[in-house]
């Protein structure tokens, strides 16, 4: 939460000034694509357990993303409790059985097809921690007093990224899991009806008998993705 009283402009020098020179400013982003070239999407899970000092961290370095205004517009539920666990994999799987069940429609359903996805989400209670990330459409002052965020979704997506690298950068495994409608997540989780449950993100250990579909790993080359102007 904000206080009103410290949103005024106030210059401050640019604090933990990076300065590396071209050869070492190519080391780090040959090191950064070699580590994040082994993240992949794992739908099977282990029972492991992760402490929740390593979600923390995560979470905080999601939470150094860029946002519109500096507002911050997300809120993050990190789910452990086994019961708490599988009333999101009941009530995600009632919503996947309909999208499979003809829903989505048939274009959507093949595009689907090469992943190999289905209603069943059993990682949704395998995995020691479901965190299930929230757009908040405005904020509170300390007063009380109400404001708007803005750029919500592009700051969510933001952090949102930032959370998958952190959690990746740790030596875990996570899977985006995105089921429609998502207002079971607000009376789940107990979140104000402010705030959009945007996905939620399966984190943990992969499991040993854990695969990838061949289609997903399939990219884009450089030339498709990139236009230097």
């Amino acid at each position: 939460m904000f206080a009103k009283s410290g949103l005024v402009y106030r210059p401050l020098p640019l604090p933990d000034r990076a300065s590396l020179d071209d050869a070492q400013m190519r080391q780090k982003a040959a090191e950064n694509l070699a580590v994040m070239a082994r993240r992949h999407s794992v739908r099977e899970f282990s029972s492991r357990a992760v402490p929740l000092g390593i979600i923390e961290d995560c979470v905080k370095a999601a939470g150094l993303a860029p946002s519109g205004a500096n507002h911050q517009p997300w809120h993050f539920v990190a789910v452990r409790d086994p019961a708490t666990k599988q009333a999101i994999r009941a009530a995600a799987e009632a919503e996947e059985r309909e999208f499979y069940a003809g829903a989505a429609g048939e274009e959507w359903l093949a595009a689907l097809a090469p992943i190999g996805t289905g209603a069943d989400k059993p990682h949704l209670t395998d995995a020691p921690w479901l965190i299930v990330v929230f757009a908040q459409r405005h904020g509170e002052l300390d007063d009380g007093t109400r404001y708007k965020n803005y750029y919500v979704n592009e700051s969510v997506g933001i952090a949102t990224g930032f959370l998958i690298q952190a959690l990746h950068r740790a030596g875990l495994a996570t899977l985006t899991h995105t089921p429609n409608p998502m207002k079971f997540l607000n009376v789940l989780l107990k979140r104000p009806a402010s705030e959009k449950p945007v996905m939620i993100l399966v984190t943990g250990h992969p499991a040993e008998h854990a695969t990838v579909p061949a289609a997903a790993k399939i990219k884009k080359p450089l030339a498709e993705i990139l236009t230097v102007v």
